[in-house]
């Protein structure tokens, strides 16, 4: 379990990790199995952990004053997840994380992120990387929302990430683009036809 995430560190740094930092990884992510529907993290809680993901799907969103989801994340194998505004103020989060499907990761607690694990040079390299890439997707992402019409959102979806589609349902996929899952339908149907 743990030779995915060394792999992944990895493939996003050009420093290999030593055998001793291996350990200390290996120390500090700990495995843990999250069934379907089960929370990460809720509403009101502190984030105290931060986990990548080694098998399955989670979706992060907020519930509204009518009950209503608004999706602002979706992560798959290979990403990592966390609500980085609770983890880093130690402030009750607004946001749910739960697994959408049985999922698998590694997790580690906010004081070894930050005691242990940030001091390896290849994951520091790696984490300057993925922010780079998470602010350049949610540039692209704040964009879309409040420049595209429904169906370019979609469109940029199934280029972008077209895995969504095959692994969340139809509801959740129109909660993160910020439309109804009937305007959804239309859209879908009237590509179909195309």
């Amino acid at each position: 379990m743990h030779e995915i995430l060394f792999n992944y560190i990895e493939s996003n740094s050009e420093i290999l990790l030593t055998s001793q930092e291996k350990e200390i990884i290996k120390q500090c992510f700990i495995p843990k199995k999250i069934r379907k529907h089960q929370y990460f993290l809720q509403e009101g809680d502190v984030c105290k952990t931060t986990a990548f993901i080694i098998k399955g799907a989670m979706r992060q969103y907020s519930v509204d004053d009518k009950g209503v989801e608004h999706i602002i994340r979706l992560s798959l194998e290979y990403w990592w997840v966390s609500d980085r505004e609770s983890i880093v103020s130690q402030k009750p989060s607004k946001y749910y994380i739960d697994a959408w499907e049985d999922t698998e990761v590694l997790q580690a607690s906010r004081e070894d992120m930050a005691t242990k694990i940030m001091t390896i040079p290849a994951v520091i390299e790696t984490f300057k990387t993925m922010d780079n890439n998470h602010a350049t997707a949610l540039q692209n992402r704040i964009n879309a929302a409040i420049s595209f019409t429904a169906e370019q959102r979609y469109e940029d979806l199934l280029k972008t990430y077209p895995e969504f589609v095959q692994r969340f349902p139809q509801h959740i996929i129109a909660s993160y683009l910020g439309i109804t899952k009937e305007t959804l339908s239309r859209i879908r149907k009237k590509g179909a036809k195309q």
